[in-house]
């Protein structure tokens, strides 16, 4: 899988071509690009995925909290684990916004050649969303694509979003995230120095600097699977503002309780996999009821952890 930063970079003779956010590469976007490569490669055409960042929501003011389920390049991994040849990950800034869907099409044809287009059948692309399914079907009479509409995916009767996903972390409900997903929710980051308060009540932690606009889980105690320097690890993570000690954080951290394994791991990246959730975050009366409480959590993490 190849990965260019710019249309301006590519060029080909055919392809087929889907647009889209494609935050999470959820089990709904799955099997649309599960189906649109293999048809692409049966007709000997390179399946091509154009997505945007900084996603559109947020250029446009819709969105200002921290809401991504997936990095560029994570999304373009996880794409290239289904068969897509060539992801572009174009800037999104007003320019692009007030681009006429005309202009827009014209010029990803000049680029991409495309003989099929799959979008979903409510998308819409281009200045006040001009660009709607039968927009792009009377431009393809003229550029020589097909449009293909695809409905969206349902689990048990609801449809599978990204939206759908972020409120399920919203709600702290990591199980249903991970079933969206087809995989658990993955939080990622590098090790860094915290201010020792774990490891001072004989409960060391690794502290991971996330992402700034990455979604996080509900504020709360989490049971995952930790990976970093090459294995994987069970885990019980605290999200939140430890509101026990004095001089709490004002904005969420993550750190994570590794279950048997105590080595130096500043530098290195970590990538947590949320499992189940125990409980809320909450204030205990003494230092000594809050290592009673983790200790509780950490058994109960092992049990959890033994079923998987």
């Amino acid at each position: 899988m190849q990965h260019y930063w710019s249309i301006e970079d590519v060029y080909l003779q055919d392809s087929w071509l889907t647009i889209g956010s494609f935050d999470g590469v959820h089990k709904g976007h799955q099997q649309i690009l599960r189906d649109m490569t293999a048809s692409a490669h049966q007709a000997n055409s390179t399946a091509v995925v154009l997505t945007f960042h900084p996603h559109p929501a947020v250029v446009l003011g819709k969105r200002s909290d921290p809401f991504y389920l997936t990095s560029p390049e994570e999304r373009a991994s996880l794409l290239a684990q289904l068969g897509v040849d060539i992801v572009l990950t174009c800037p999104f800034n007003l320019h692009v916004a007030r681009t006429s869907a005309n202009d827009f099409m014209h010029e990803l044809s000049k680029h991409l050649h495309m003989n099929q287009l799959w979008v979903g059948y409510d998308f819409a692309l281009g200045k006040n969303r001009e660009g709607d399914v039968p927009t792009l079907k009377h431009l393809g009479k003229t550029l020589g694509y097909e449009v293909h509409a695809i409905h969206p995916v349902k689990l048990q009767g609801e449809i599978i979003s990204s939206s759908a996903i972020r409120a399920a972390l919203g709600n702290g409900d990591v199980a249903k995230a991970s079933e969206l997903l087809g995989r658990p929710y993955q939080v990622s980051g590098e090790i860094v120095h915290g201010d020792g308060r774990g490891r001072s009540i004989g409960i060391p932690t690794a502290n991971l600097e996330v992402w700034a606009e990455r979604a996080v889980p509900k504020v709360g105690v989490y049971v995952c699977k930790a990976h970093v320097h090459g294995k994987t690890i069970g885990a019980v993570t605290n999200v939140g503002v430890r509101p026990t000690f004095e001089n709490q954080s004002t904005s969420p951290t993550v750190e994570a309780h590794l279950l048997n394994y105590d080595d130096d791991l500043y530098g290195k990246r970590m990538k947590l996999d949320f499992v189940a959730r125990l409980r809320d975050e909450r204030r205990f009366e003494s230092i000594e009821s809050l290592v009673h409480q983790i200790n509780a959590d950490i058994q109960t993490g092992r049990e959890i952890l033994s079923r998987q």
